[in-house]
């Protein structure tokens, strides 16, 4: 029996299908422009790695989902027993897609409480777990926003990419700071602060941007803490992204859970194949023991 809370999403939380599909989680999908193409983000041409695409084809841009899609998906958790609603999206700062849940909402036959989680990724993805744990548990609507909401707040995410050239061709990092790493041949390594997206460091290889990242991941976690979650997030970077993790489940002993997740088109369309982020979350372990 579903729960009366439904919990929504978009797809750039990137949640291993597993999650999705055990919660009964819906999942929106943006969209990514390719060739004048349209296709939604869950619905990548098959057989194509997102990072070859990015490579051959270069003009991959993206769009936010119509409000009608959010007022599809609500209709749809309501006839399947919802009484209430609560949508969970990337930041703001971002994307329009909060304002085109909040308008589709609009629409919808039950109540919907949406939520801007101020982050990306599995910084999205683990608000989503915390929201799914609590409805599953009976918590009102009120609960389950709240649940997403704190855990949004203390969720940490850290990420390198090889260029910033795709972040300040779709307008998230200023052209100052891309200038600046090219001429010095920096690799950067960013946060989220804010809901935006923030050069952090600064360094000369692209083994020390790694290895500061791990560094960056553990000092988040700090010392006596309760359990954690991790999850390591790569665009075309596997070995990397494998090697990392096997690196912080020796350094983190609070480690409750890590997974290794690609990110799809519409993130790797602003961050460029290469790319490798960790995100950090504390509390209450969220995501199943059998992935």
């Amino acid at each position: 029996m579903s729960p009366p809370v439904a919990v929504v999403t978009d797809s750039t939380a990137y949640l291993p299908p597993e999650e999705i599909s055990r919660r009964g989680i819906v999942v929106v999908p943006l969209q990514m422009i390719v060739g004048g193409r349209p296709l939604d983000d869950t619905a990548w041409i098959e057989g194509t790695s997102v990072g070859d695409a990015l490579r051959e084809r270069g003009q991959v841009t993206t769009s936010m989902p119509a409000p009608r899609r959010f007022t599809d998906a609500y209709a749809e958790a309501a006839a399947r027993g919802a009484t209430g609603i609560v949508s969970i999206h990337l930041s703001a700062e971002m994307s329009g897609t909060v304002e085109a849940a909040r308008a589709g909402a609009e629409h919808s036959p039950v109540p919907v409480d949406v939520v801007d989680s101020r982050s990306i990724a599995m910084g999205l993805g683990f608000p989503v777990l915390a929201a799914a744990s609590a409805a599953a548990r009976g918590a009102t609507r009120t609960e389950v926003a709240d649940a997403a909401r704190r855990r949004a707040e203390s969720v940490r995410s850290f990420f390198y990419v090889d260029t910033l050239e795709y972040l300040r061709r779709g307008g998230r990092i200023g052209a100052a700071e891309t200038l600046l790493g090219s001429a010095l041949m920096i690799k950067p390594i960013l946060h989220i602060s804010g809901g935006a997206i923030v050069p952090l460091e600064k360094v000369r290889t692209a083994s020390r941007a790694i290895a500061r990242l791990e560094d960056l991941a553990v000092e988040a976690v700090g010392t006596g803490a309760g359990p954690v979650e991790v999850a390591v997030q790569h665009l075309a970077a596997r070995s990397r992204a494998d090697t990392l993790a096997a690196r912080l489940h020796r350094r983190i002993p609070a480690l409750a859970k890590l997974i290794v997740v690609e990110v799809g088109p519409v993130i790797g369309a602003h961050v460029g194949p290469g790319m490798l982020g960790i995100t950090v979350s504390a509390g209450e372990p969220l995501v199943s023991t059998d992935l």
